[in-house]
């Protein structure tokens, strides 16, 4: 009888150069670290594209120091012109939270023919020119409306434009939550007995209310920049339809490039308020998920 001895297999060493480059990749992968240079790039460009231009904006409009430019932004004309941007702004984002929630949950829970057109159309205020569509809204509400509907020259025109524009914003934010949400919940407080409108409001919005906020505050700080939509449909009326953009467009023509600085300034100052509470918003419900789990 023969006996066969098995020779233990040996693994081959690593070769010097493959332990460094593996944690190399590692590090890579963990840290994301892009270097000095790709951070000089992104300095850069950032500077060129939006801090140069914000700077220039900013001295222009204290050209005629601090007093000058509280002037400018209190002329009745501002104000009023920002009072009717803000509130015109702030009605076109509730209206959004509403109708664009509504919409996200009929694209994620419903099924019905076009809903791959309609998914689409909802992105098309990003792609089309905002004149465009300030141009159909003034032929399909205009004084030759064929609807009967005239909304020329009134605030209501310029919810409907506003509400055009601002309306993917709150869609696109609230979809993906919908999409990932838990069913089994849902399907367990109907087990219990709670009609839709209880399994809505104690399961569904909670889940819900950081996407809609997020997607309302940047409906609203995009809308008080707008003004291709509004500049027909609008009618640009001092004190009554003029928006903040048309303000400052008509100081540029009457050459007064300091005043519309100023109330450039002023809306680009509500602007950033309102990114920035939206990123102490998420900030904190994103350490709130953390800390429940």
């Amino acid at each position: 009888m023969t006996t066969v001895t098995t020779q233990p297999t040996r693994q081959s060493a690593p070769t010097p150069s493959a332990k460094p480059k593996t944690r190399f990749r590692r590090r890579f992968a963990v840290t994301g670290a892009v270097g000095p240079l790709g951070i000089g790039i992104a300095g850069l460009w950032l500077s060129v594209i939006v801090l140069l231009p914000l700077a220039a904006l900013a001295v222009t409009s204290f050209e005629n120091g601090w007093s000058g430019f509280w002037d400018a932004v209190t002329a009745p004309g501002a104000l009023a012109a920002l009072r009717v941007t803000v509130v015109v702004s702030a009605i076109v984002a509730l209206v959004n939270v509403v109708m664009g929630t509504a919409i996200a949950w009929v694209l994620v829970r419903d099924e019905f023919p076009g809903k791959r057109i309609v998914n689409a159309l909802i992105d098309l205020p990003f792609a089309l020119p905002t004149i465009v569509a300030s141009i159909v809204l003034l032929s399909l509400y205009g004084p030759q409306s064929p609807v009967g509907v005239h909304l020329n020259a009134t605030q209501p025109g310029l919810i409907v434009a506003l509400a055009f524009v601002t309306l993917p914003f709150v869609v696109r934010s609230v979809q993906p939550v919908l999409i990932e949400a838990d069913r089994e919940v849902e399907e367990a407080a109907a087990s219990l007995g709670a009609n839709n409108w209880t399994i809505f409001r104690s399961v569904v919005l909670p889940t819900l209310a950081p996407a809609v906020i997020s997607g309302a505050g940047l409906a609203f700080a995009r809308a008080i920049g707008e003004y291709g939509s509004v500049v027909l449909i609008g009618g640009n009326i001092p004190r009554e339809t003029q928006v903040a953009s048309q303000y400052i467009q008509q100081q540029i023509e009457i050459d007064r490039p300091v005043s519309a600085a100023a109330v450039s300034v002023a809306l680009l100052a509500i602007a950033f308020v309102t990114l920035f509470v939206l990123r102490l918003f998420a900030a904190r419900n994103q350490r709130r998920e953390e800390n429940a789990q």
